[in-house]
């Protein structure tokens, strides 16, 4: 696929989602996951297959269809929040650099995940946040409903074909595409379907996103002296 073409002169926009693409929290949310399925007598192993694909309440109604969602959702929840207190936190490489190449206003974070564990874990690797984080508490619908990215570029006052979503899942690819926006694909060993343009890395990726944002003609980059090009 080509990149939807932003307009001549137009603002650029960057949205990011968080774990996965900015945050390694993949061993976190396997264990997390894990320990809920090992309370409720399920088979850990099978539940985390079912959650990689699904939001909590969908993946409650596969693999706990007689319990209570939201009494499993608040179980979910706690320890989730204890793993953000306790967990270990990575950011992936080139990230700090990235986000503090971006001039304020023109990103924000698009996440699943809820706004209070977001700031903590950036906190916790020394991310600078933006003005704006859209989370799951922010929208009926996540991803891959378009309605997370369109909301964020609303409030950013961007329209969606200026925008750039940089995203690692299959749903979150989805939602960016929907929205009428160009997606890159980070963090994973091949492209996901969809996406404009693959990067198995964000560090990889990252001197582009900056010249995206910077408004380099046609998306091509004058390679960024953060990254040593």
């Amino acid at each position: 696929m080509t990149d939807t073409p932003a307009r001549p002169g137009s603002a650029r926009y960057v949205l990011f989602d968080v774990d996965g693409t900015l945050i390694d929290a993949l061993a976190n949310q396997r264990r997390v996951w894990e320990t809920w399925a090992t309370r409720y007598g399920l088979d850990p192993v099978a539940v985390y297959e079912v959650a990689l694909r699904t939001r909590p309440l969908e993946t409650f109604a596969a693999v706990a269809p007689e319990r209570d969602p939201q009494v499993c959702l608040a179980a979910l929840h706690a320890l989730e929040d204890e793993d953000v207190r306790t967990g270990d936190y990575t950011a992936f490489a080139g990230a700090p650099e990235l986000l503090r190449g971006l001039s304020p206003g023109c990103w924000a974070l698009v996440t699943s995940n809820y706004e209070h564990r977001v700031r903590a874990r950036f906190a916790r690797t020394g991310l600078p946040l933006p003005g704006l984080v859209v989370d799951a508490a922010a929208v009926d619908e996540g991803k891959p409903s378009p309605v997370p990215y369109l909301l964020a570029a609303e409030r950013l006052g961007a329209a969606p074909r200026d925008c750039l979503v940089i995203e690692d899942a299959p749903s979150g690819v989805a939602s960016g595409l929907r929205a009428g926006m160009t997606v890159w694909g980070v963090n994973t060993a091949s492209p996901v379907d969809g996406v404009h343009r693959h990067f198995a890395s964000l560090r990889e990726a990252a001197s582009d996103i900056l010249a995206f944002a910077h408004g380099a003609p046609g998306g091509e980059t004058a390679r960024a002296r953060h990254f040593g090009h």
